[in-house]
């Protein structure tokens, strides 16, 4: 498990703006804060892969580069992923894409839920690294079972799930159901309330980028 902002960073602004009320109701710089983390997550994501030493010629000498090999998909889920989703399609300009429609069902007496799954598109994963985005992870539900509706495309050969904030509960879930995955986070909160949000977390991530849903 990796987490960003166990060292200070640039990545400290981005995630203070998303979590401020008084700044957050700006969608637009919302977006851009999280597409900003996808971005730095994306480059600590890329230290992991395999590379390959590649011969180039410069207008002035020959030399040698290390470039990535292996192919990429990045998956998110709708529709609060989206920016997270751009900042790393921004930095991994020729992957593969691929989307989960997934939202919590109504809640029980005791607060729980169960994830409704209406919609999987994804391209064959056999043999590629796969890059899940999900800003928050909070029960860890929607992830574990959006990780196991693309393990019917085939099985890639590792698995790195990126989320923005995540809660305690939400990591040991993941870490129970999908043991072999790589965890990358921003920040690591308190807890989840009763009602399975994040706290202190920064609201809902969907509404705050795109308008509040009926």
């Amino acid at each position: 498990m990796h987490i960003l902002n166990k060292e200070n960073s640039i990545a400290n602004l981005y995630l203070a703006e998303l979590r401020d009320k008084s700044i957050q109701n700006d969608r637009m710089r919302f977006r851009n804060n999280i597409e900003r983390i996808g971005m730095l997550m994306a480059y600590e994501i890329s230290k992991k892969f395999h590379y390959q030493e590649k011969h180039i010629i410069t207008p002035l000498a020959d030399t040698t580069v290390f470039l990535p090999t292996g192919d990429l998909v990045v998956a998110t889920i709708l529709r609060a992923g989206m920016p997270f989703m751009n900042g790393f399609l921004n930095v991994f300009e020729n992957a593969e894409a691929a989307f989960i429609g997934a939202m919590r069902g109504k809640h029980k007496a005791d607060h729980s839920f169960d994830i409704d799954l209406d919609y999987v598109a994804c391209p064959s994963l056999t043999g590629k690294t796969l890059i899940i985005c999900d800003p928050m992870l909070a029960s860890g539900k929607s992830l574990v079972e959006g990780c196991n509706s693309l393990m019917e495309h085939g099985m890639p050969t590792h698995v790195h799930l990126a989320c923005v904030i995540a809660s305690p509960e939400g990591i040991a879930h993941v870490q129970k159901h999908l043991p072999d995955a790589t965890l990358w986070l921003a920040a690591v909160d308190d807890s989840l309330n009763e009602d399975f949000y994040i706290i202190p977390g920064l609201g809902d991530a969907g509404d705050l980028s795109f308008g509040e849903k009926l």
